[in-house]
């Protein structure tokens, strides 16, 4: 067994745990992350620029960092659908690399597009034969970096070539052989030719790729020579550009409450987010540097496989007094012992709950324990649609141990509500929640060989409330919410995909948080034909009474996405409207995309010892490392003697007083 260098005295330890004299008790800590130097940060947008985009590179290394990064989080395989989005699939980039892991060529090219704009550089996306491909611009070119198959292509100067540049050569040596264009097998044949009497000897752009291995297969040994010269050989009309579309905005914010445990793991129990329908993703049973995987440890990849299913565990501290801050209803309710019940009887006592998690759910369930008397209910109620709709999923008037299955009303969400209607003579003795999420296993804080440097830091202490629905019918109805699900008002504005049905028109959300709003992020993935359309993102905190716009998205063109970070609202706001003004000129002007986030501070929160352990093998003998930050910044170490087999990583928020154990530690 190991622990983690631990130099903070045991008396400092207590004094820091507890609260000041007088304070309220935290009831929240928000933002806790773990880093390790082995793997980069990637849990937001900025993380992800800190760790991939330094000062001064030029624009070809950027956008070589963001094929890499792309090229490093996402495997090509059956992609998520979470039904969000245009076209059904997941299409933001954060969320792919925390989340998922795992996508197709389409998603990993807008995904390419979004950080290039996000880190100030000019994109494209084209279809060509079988695939989908982006284009960065830099230097007055635009230049071929395809991240999901993990290639690119040099011209005779060395520079990385544009798609036009990779088809022309194609195109032109397949002029003097015919018989092998579209031949799938005539060009397998060709490939698997000895030395330079095979794929060597084909069109010269291609035999520039520095990534295919000496016999012609890219870098997981499911696509080479022979596959792109079938993709590039300008069959089927191609190319032309079409970009799906993405978002943006998503962020990893782990919250832990007391009795709130996240468990992330280095494996998977074959749960993943479309396992209801369509098609089991190959790499969730794939290791890391076997099969397709095997080119991932090159690209700093050391964990054990691909698809991890994590755990995320609350149980309810009823008889809390922090409870009643961080819930978001605690109405005419007392805490008798241990048990939550009603002050005044002739109304009912109200607990609401909200479910935010980083890791999309997989699976839910809810355990209570109830007293209820004669004439007493417990009723509970669900909303996904942040408390805007509710529906009653159970309703308890006997005694004793009740389960509620949340499975399929959690499924691909991030985030819900439940409210408890206690009526009468009923009492709440217990509650628990138990929940499977998904994660990549990439993107966790992994450890190596020798000493490992694990940063942790916890806040800002905020919380976010989000608005996504899917604007498209055909691909996501009855598979998750739609934009409708949030009572936009809708003027000028056909009901489905958003498009401008006159000269103008405009939906209209409101977003309320719980506590002061500190930032707002708006994504809107929009098309605009002609110079006379477009859309305007404008946003009131005067409850409409006037708007200003804060980002103008002009055409012509047939997709492109915008994000902006609003910083500068008005202290105590607490409610705002956000309005897409569009302007069309008969040329189908319409939204694909949109994403509201609102942060703010988080009722409640602080900070408050937070508890790190870290499981894993060396050699068959089991590992673990248990550390207790007492300051919202630290930084430790934790020595592995050989390899490392990741397993687990751990967090919940310290028990009172509690310290790291002086002796072994059973995992």
């Amino acid at each position: 067994m190991t622990f983690s260098t631990f130099s903070v005295a045991a008396g400092l330890i207590l004094a820091i745990a507890a609260p000041a004299l007088g304070a309220a008790p935290v009831g929240v800590v928000a933002n806790v992350k773990i880093v390790s130097d082995k793997a980069p940060d990637v849990s937001s947008l900025e993380a992800w620029k800190h760790s991939f985009i330094k000062d001064g590179m030029t624009d070809k290394e950027k956008a070589l960092a963001i094929w890499k990064t792309i090229a490093s989080f996402q495997h090509q395989d059956a992609p998520p659908a979470e039904y969000l989005q245009n076209e059904g699939a997941v299409y933001d980039a954060v969320k792919m690399m925390n989340v998922y892991g795992y996508s197709y060529c389409g998603v990993a090219s807008c995904e390419m597009a979004s950080l290039a704009r996000y880190a100030g550089l000019q994109a494209r996306v084209r279809t060509i034969n079988a695939h989908v491909v982006p284009e960065l611009f830099w230097d007055a070119k635009w230049h071929l970096l395809d991240a999901s198959l993990i290639t690119y292509f040099l011209n005779p100067d060395g520079d990385i070539a544009s798609l036009d540049d990779v088809e022309q050569g194609v195109q032109d040596w397949l002029k003097e052989h015919k018989d092998l264009k579209g031949n799938d097998a005539a060009l397998r044949k060709f490939q698997a030719a000895d030395g330079w009497t095979g794929w060597r000897r084909g069109p010269a752009i291609l035999s520039t790729g520095p990534m295919y291995d000496a016999n012609g297969w890219l870098p997981a040994k499911t696509h080479g020579w022979y596959s792109n010269m079938q993709e590039y050989d300008g069959s089927h009309n191609t190319p032309f550009p079409y970009e799906a579309g993405y978002s943006m905005g998503y962020k990893v914010n782990i919250q832990l409450r007391p009795g709130e445990k996240l468990t992330r793991n280095w494996s998977n129990k074959g749960l993943f987010a479309n396992m209801d329908e369509g098609e089991t993703p190959s790499c969730m049973a794939m290791t890391v540097g076997q099969s397709s995987l095997v080119y991932t440890p090159k690209f700093g990849d050391s964990a054990v496989g691909r698809v991890g299913n994590g755990v995320l565990e609350y149980t309810v501290p009823l008889a809390d007094e922090s409870l009643a801050t961080t819930a978001d209803a605690y109405d005419n309710l007392q805490i008798t012992g241990k048990h939550l019940a009603v002050t005044n009887s002739a109304k009912p006592g109200v607990l609401e709950i909200r479910m935010p998690t980083s890791y999309v759910y997989l699976t839910g369930a809810v355990t209570l324990e109830a007293t209820v008397g004669t004439g007493g209910t417990i009723a509970v109620d669900f909303s996904d649609n942040n408390g805007l709709d509710w529906r009653n999923v159970a309703t308890f008037d006997k005694s004793g141990e009740h389960r509620i299955d949340l499975n399929k009303a959690v499924l691909r969400r991030y985030d819900y509500r439940l409210r408890f209607m206690l009526k009468g003579a009923a009492t709440l003795d217990a509650l628990a929640f138990h929940h499977d999420v998904q994660h990549s296993q990439r993107a966790l804080p992994a450890l190596g060989e020798g000493d490992n440097t694990i940063h942790f830091t916890a806040g800002p202490q905020e919380g976010t409330i989000t608005i996504e629905g899917a604007t498209a019918r055909e691909f996501n109805k009855g598979k998750n919410l739609m934009y409708t699900d949030f009572h936009p008002q809708v003027e000028g504005i056909a009901p489905d995909k958003l498009l401008v049905t006159g000269p103008t028109g405009s939906v209209t959300f409101d977003i309320n948080t719980p506590g002061d709003m500190t930032r707002m992020n708006v994504l809107s993935h929009y098309r605009a034909r002609s110079p006379k359309g477009s859309w305007d993102v404008q946003v009131s905190y005067d409850a409409g009474k006037s708007y200003r716009s804060v980002s103008k998205m002009r055409g012509p063109t047939a997709a492109m996405g915008s994000y902006v970070v609003l910083k500068d609202i008005p202290p105590g706001k607490k409610a705002a409207k956000v309005r897409f003004l569009g302007e069309s000129a008969g040329d189908a002007t319409m939204l694909f995309n949109l994403r509201i986030d609102a942060d703010y501070k988080l009722p409640g929160a602080g900070f408050a010892p937070v508890k790190v352990t870290y499981l894993w093998d060396e050699k068959g003998a089991e590992k673990t490392d248990v550390h207790i930050a007492t300051s919202a910044n630290e930084t430790y170490t934790i020595h592995c003697a050989t390899k490392p087999t990741m397993e687990s990583i751990l967090l919940e928020l310290a028990k009172p007083n509690e310290t790291p154990a002086v002796g072994p530690v059973q995992p």
